[in-house]
């Protein structure tokens, strides 16, 4: 198939496309979602990068072209920059697929278009997933061609990074020249290219000339807390309540299968990504595809844990697939179509009363959509850190002392919720990873984890 050799992770129409996946045994793995974890993989979750590489790997314009028979037209790569040469043979095969598997993310609708007159632009990403594990981001921007009135075209670019805001803003420099000719954009992807990526909480500075307005400075600047650097909260509490989020979270949680409806691939896209930052600090593990493409539809009958974005005008296929115990979530009406029906109960109800207080409280303050973030973020962290927050003192060289980790907490209910929470691939690869690290990480959950202990403290003086 097209996409030999990107795991999108799913069964079997997406095997249809996959070949050679591997376990890292070497054994065919049909689908190794639900196997026991053998190896930590950052599947799903924002990257943290030191600065330095690449910004792209390429940038690519995908354009709709009509097929020789009918009236359906077939996404094509009709530009890409840079273009490699002296490849190594097994380095031509990776790109080809890459390229291969590109056009299908960029135009997930279906090939039945007609021409627009007018079309808002719309940014989304997609993620792809390599048979070693590691991950390569499509950031996407999509445009009606300046002054032909005819079909969108969409520019995306390829990156190794985690960085979903840092990206956006450079579609957005993509557009403004796009709007000018399209030959005024590659000259600022060049000069991008040259440049270092940042680290967290530093700026690059891109020169950039434009005709009729000169030489432009352009600041991209990487946010410092990088957990952050791939989500926007304001799409998600704009589409949902605050209950509905929680639900949404409890689900994701405990590894469900979750349907996102949306008309918009930018609100799918940014939703999406928004329960995933969530499980900060877990990583969501199974199937996750934020735009799902019509020919993958049958992916929501996956008997495992799957996180997918469908658009609304595929709603009927849907529904009418015969699938196992799902969350279908309509990001346009705010309401679920289908749910288990315990998504109420999944998460212990003081824990639930604080996260819904927290958010309503707080989020009064947020001025900006990275004070947004941040709050948000920080509300469901603390949820973890009174759950989980007490798990480094469980952790022995060869093993983790599941059943005492459980019973050190007093409430029944949170103990429920570990009893269910444990066994999750989430939860599982997070202590193997605690379990081989050769010194303490003092990231931000372990900050707040002293912080939470602290604070213990001195209320129990008083």
């Amino acid at each position: 198939g097209q996409l030999t050799g990107f795991r999108l992770r799913s069964t079997a129409l997406l095997q249809s496309f996959l070949i050679s996946l591997k376990d890292n045994n070497g054994k065919q793995a049909v689908n190794e979602n639900h196997t026991k974890p053998t190896e930590r993989r950052d599947v799903g979750r924002p990257l943290s990068y030191a600065g330095g590489q690449f910004f792209f790997e390429y940038l690519v314009v995908v354009s709709l072209r009509k097929k020789d028979s009918g009236t359906d037209h077939e996404p094509q790569i009709t530009y890409r920059f840079p273009k490699r040469e002296n490849l190594m043979r097994f380095q031509k095969e990776e790109e080809e697929r890459l390229l291969n598997a590109i056009p299908l993310f960029c135009f997930p609708d279906g090939n039945n278009w007609a021409s627009l007159k007018e079309d808002k632009s719309q940014t989304f990403s997609f993620v792809l997933t390599n048979i070693d594990g590691s991950r390569k981001y499509g950031y996407c921007r999509r445009l009606l061609p300046h002054g032909k009135g005819a079909l969108p075209e969409v520019f995306c670019i390829i990156s190794c990074l985690g960085c979903f805001g840092l990206f956006s803003k450079i579609l957005d420099e993509v557009e403004k020249r796009r709007q000018i000719a399209t030959a005024v954009i590659y000259p600022f992807m060049q000069g991008l290219r040259e440049s270092a990526f940042p680290a967290p909480g530093k700026t690059v500075r891109v020169k950039s000339f434009i005709p009729e307005s000169g030489t432009e400075i352009i600041e991209l600047t990487r946010p410092l807390d990088s957990r952050l650097e791939h989500v926007d909260f304001r799409s998600l509490f704009q589409c949902l309540t605050d209950e509905k989020v929680m639900y949404v979270f409890a689900s994701a949680v405990l590894e469900r299968r979750i349907i996102f409806l949306a008309k918009e691939l930018s609100t799918l896209s940014e939703c999406i990504h928004a329960i995933a930052a969530l499980l900060y600090p877990f990583t969501w593990q199974h199937t996750y595809i934020p735009v799902l493409p019509q020919v993958l539809l049958d992916t929501v009958c996956c008997p495992t844990p799957f996180m997918v974005g469908v658009q609304t005008q595929f709603q009927r296929q849907i529904m009418d697939q015969p699938m196992e115990e799902v969350l279908i979530v309509d990001l346009c009406s705010g309401n679920f179509l289908r749910q288990v029906g315990d998504e109420q109960e999944l998460l212990p109800h003081k824990l639930q009363e604080e996260i819904l207080s927290s958010l309503q409280t707080q989020r009064a303050e947020s001025q900006t959509s990275e004070k947004l973030n941040e709050i948000v973020s920080n509300v469901f962290v603390h949820f973890f850190v009174k759950t989980v927050g007490h798990y480094p003192s469980y952790i022995k060289t060869s093993s983790f002392q599941e059943r005492p980790f459980r019973k050190a907490i007093s409430s029944k209910l949170i103990r429920k919720f570990l009893k269910a929470f444990i066994p999750t691939q989430m939860f599982q690869l997070f202590i193997q990873e605690a379990q081989t690290r050769t010194t303490s990480q003092e990231g931000f959950f372990e900050k707040k984890i002293a912080e939470f202990q602290e604070s213990k403290k001195k209320k129990a003086k008083q």
